[in-house]
């Protein structure tokens, strides 16, 4: 495991207009790479790693903020190639891991974690449905 001083804290990138050469730029490099795009999890699981589509919102080298635009580089110091493990799916389909495993993956530390996880879990519980559930489960 990593030391929480030798993690390098992220990156974040205002959003901002591509210009038409930088677009361009983007759909020959696509043409280039000659790996077409997974479009279901079906296609991806068998698909090279480390994952070349770091715009996927399930690759963990960077987040992109759906309100703002904004793209957060998880790991500013490292390339997409460098990283162990490039797919969240991937992380799932092993099953439970420890909360610093997470933060070494994830690039955030053990506290914060903890933290989504507790408020990831009162959001389930706030939604209709895990009342639904409670019901069910109590009769």
């Amino acid at each position: 495991m990593t030391n929480d001083k030798d993690r390098q804290r992220s990156v974040t990138i205002p959003a901002r207009r591509l210009s038409r050469a930088e677009i361009q730029e983007g759909i020959s490099l696509s043409d280039w790479m000659d790996v077409p795009r997974p479009r279901t999890r079906s296609e991806c699981v068998d698909g090279p790693r480390p994952c070349p589509f770091v715009a996927c919102k399930y690759h963990l080298f960077l987040d992109v903020n759906p309100v703002t635009g904004s793209i957060k580089i998880n790991f500013p110091k490292k390339d997409v190639w460098d990283l162990e493990e490039t797919c969240s799916l991937d992380i799932a389909d092993r099953g439970g891991i420890t909360l610093e495993e997470v933060g070494a993956i994830m690039n955030l530390t053990r506290e914060r974690i903890r933290q989504v996880e507790v408020a990831g879990l009162e959001r389930l519980q706030a939604e209709d449905f895990a009342l639904d559930l409670e019901t069910v489960f109590r009769a």
